[in-house]
């Protein structure tokens, strides 16, 4: 097989039209099989070059992104010099970005190669943005799918990691997947085009390289079709997890339960699905929990008797192990509240809420509100000014109804209430220290209503 555009347009046929929205051909537009405007992640490299060569030969609106991130002194500026001459000869709008990779680094505690690919794919979307332009086009080729699949081999992946790199992830597309690099070299060889060659790239410092190097040419000579095989692999695999994540996806629903923004798992339903392990990490890795924290969750929720309150955390969720079940929220700031409210008004409590106090006179036809949003209290019993915080341990009120003293947490407990839902749990207090309504739930039976109240304090939970 050898690289052509026609193997190119049918490759950028396949992954536009394969998911929404699907883009109508124009007339007159050569071999152009599916409309779309493309932004080329650009190099200098005989991928990234053969790619943009192949698409301004299709007739695409085209144009090219090349970043220096200045982390090979004389040379980056060399790959940029050769990006615009190129792109100056192919008449391609080339957009140029300069990044100081390495204090990016440092700044955020990730590695070089990270902060690179956040820095290029950060600005890859915003000039997908300004200039109104479909997708962003990757030169990721065969031999780049099958190095990805390796890598990931020898960190002991699951079957995530062996699908390969991706064809299409959003607005990303990389229609050169089924090619390998000597068939660009050749396509670029046959138009006379050169190309340049990044020097790390030949030396076997770093995991990729030594792959690239040493592993990939000693499976060849066992070989000779260990590369096709594995790319054989990678789409039996694919296909495999087809039906997984539809199987994953109906466990979900069996399991899985949402109140607010936190999501419930049942413990022991969980157990009673067929490899539960793995149904568990694929519920959670979109909350972005690495594989060893899912490991270790579910050897603690495996365990004889398992203990409420062990918590663990991603970098954008929280976890909570709550009785039987595992309780997910998004992270958030739980950082104790106290705001003193010296007189009726209105406060803003969060970015969320916001609370409302108003002193009225008792009407003869008033009616309590029956919506949990709403306290009403004998204004007179009620001692200004009032504090409204989030619980403290051993707080306790006399729930509406009751005559008996009730801690607070049992309440909540008895409400089936997570920890997480607790530590955010509102109280108003007045001046004697006395809990008068645990906010959006119940008021304190000792500052109800009755026959000689004149005045009421109306209490309202809003949103902000």
């Amino acid at each position: 097989m050898s690289f052509s555009i026609d193997i190119l347009t049918k490759e950028l046929t396949s992954l536009i039209n394969s998911r929404p929205p699907v883009l109508t051909p124009r007339v007159g537009q050569g071999n152009r099989s599916v409309d779309g405007s493309f932004l080329v992640a650009l190099s200098g490299g005989a991928d990234s070059v053969a790619l943009l060569r192949a698409m301004v030969m299709l007739g695409y609106r085209v144009e090219a992104v090349h970043c220096n991130f200045h982390l090979r002194g004389e040379e980056s500026d060399r790959d940029e010099m050769f990006c615009k001459n190129l792109c100056g000869a192919l008449g391609v709008e080339l957009h140029l970005a300069h990044f100081d990779t390495r204090a990016y680094a440092d700044l955020h505690g990730v590695s070089i190669e990270m902060a690179a690919r956040t820095l290029r794919y950060d600005y890859f979307f915003k000039l997908l943005d300004d200039l109104h332009l479909d997708y962003v086009c990757v030169a990721h080729h065969r031999d780049d799918s099958v190095e990805t699949v390796l890598l990931n081999m020898m960190r002991g992946t699951g079957l995530d990691g062996l699908k390969g790199i991706a064809r299409r992830n959003g607005k990303v597309v990389r229609p050169l997947l089924n090619v390998n690099r000597r068939e660009l070299e050749n396509f670029l060889e046959s138009l006379n085009q050169d190309y340049i060659t990044d020097s790390t790239n030949l030396i076997d410092d770093v995991q990729r390289n030594k792959i690239r190097l040493n592993v990939i040419p000693e499976l060849l000579n066992v070989n000779p079709s260990a590369i096709d095989n594995i790319q054989k692999m990678t789409s039996h695999i694919n296909d495999a997890l087809e039906i997984v994540e539809a199987f994953v996806d109906a466990a979900q629903q069996r399991i899985v339960t949402f109140r607010g923004d936190e999501m419930r798992l049942s413990i022991p339903l969980l157990h009673s699905e067929p490899g539960a392990e793995t149904v568990l990490w694929y519920i959670l890795k979109d909350k972005n929990f690495s594989s060893s924290q899912v490991e270790k969750i579910y050897s603690f929720i495996s365990c004889d008797d398992v203990k409420s309150g062990r918590e663990w955390t991603s970098p954008t969720h929280s976890l909570l192990i709550d009785r039987n079940a595992i309780v997910v929220q998004p992270k958030k700031d739980d950082a104790p509240l106290l705001m003193k409210i010296p007189e009726t008004g209105i406060y803003a409590i969060n970015d969320e809420h916001k609370l409302s106090f108003k002193v009225v006179d008792r009407e003869p036809d008033f009616c309590i509100p029956k919506d949990a949003r709403f306290a009403c209290l004998d204004a007179d019993k009620v001692k200004f000014p009032l504090v409204v915080r989030t619980l403290n341990d051993g707080n306790w009120f006399i729930p509406f109804g009751m005559t008996g003293r009730k801690l607070v947490s049992d309440f909540l407990t008895d409400r089936k209430f997570s920890l997480f839902a607790k530590r955010r749990q509102l109280v108003a207090e007045d001046s004697s220290g006395n809990i008068v309504w645990l906010v959006g739930l119940r008021p304190d039976n000792r500052f109800r209503i009755n026959d000689t109240t004149r005045r009421l304090l109306i209490i309202e939970l809003k949103e902000a």
